[in-house]
């Protein structure tokens, strides 16, 4: 739900004291990266600027998160409980969310990503490359090879797959697979798609079950 079809109008503040708590997530890999409070004003602010602003109890202020920082968290959507006092709200986070300089203020995002959401970061990282192209990168290098020489290597990592699964113990399985996965990322992104839209299409098919 974006916030141009929320309503906020049945939040219920007056259950929170004015404040309502604020779970903030990666948008991408569902890291839940901390937890703030939210003034009726901040949440406004928030939806007006695109970045997400609190009500600091200390401060007895309004606080966007990276004001000092640098490490701003840019709204992408906004979700309401059942029972209209709690506050979900997805993010683009730029930098470490923690003062502590991890991803998340419960620790590193290895701790408390969930086990797939790398993936996300790996479609990240490859749409990052893409566009950057550092010198020495092998994603770099694959794509200045071009969408055929891409494509041969999905093929033939899929190949290997294949026998890893029928002749080869379950770690050489795993390696070939992982390798199989960061090339056809890379294929994906070189035709301008990504792993979401391949979840997407997955996600379509199992409703449609």
């Amino acid at each position: 739900m974006s916030h141009s079809t929320i309503d906020t109008s049945r939040l219920d503040w007056p259950k929170g004291g004015g404040l309502l708590p604020a779970i903030i997530q990666h948008w991408l890999t569902g890291e839940v990266l901390m937890l703030g409070y939210m003034n009726a004003e901040a949440l406004a602010q928030t939806l007006a600027s695109a970045e997400v602003t609190f009500y600091s109890r200390s401060k007895q202020r309004l606080w966007t998160k990276g004001e000092s920082s640098g490490h701003v968290l840019m709204f992408k959507s906004i979700r309401i409980d059942c029972d209209a006092d709690t506050l979900l709200i997805q993010v683009d986070p730029h930098g470490p969310t923690c003062h502590t300089g991890t991803s998340s203020c419960f620790g590193d995002s290895a701790d408390v990503r969930p086990p797939l959401g790398f993936l996300a970061e790996l479609d990240a990282l490859v749409e990052q490359r893409h566009t950057e192209r550092p010198e020495g990168s092998y994603t770099t290098k694959l794509f200045d090879g071009g969408i055929r020489r891409i494509a041969q290597k999905v093929g033939e990592e899929g190949v290997e797959t294949a026998l890893a699964a029928v002749v080869q113990g379950d770690e050489e399985l795993l390696g070939e697979s992982a390798d199989l996965i960061f090339h056809l990322t890379v294929a994906l992104r070189a035709r301008g798609l990504s792993l979401g839209d391949v979840v997407a299409v997955l996600a379509e098919r199992h409703r449609g079950a």
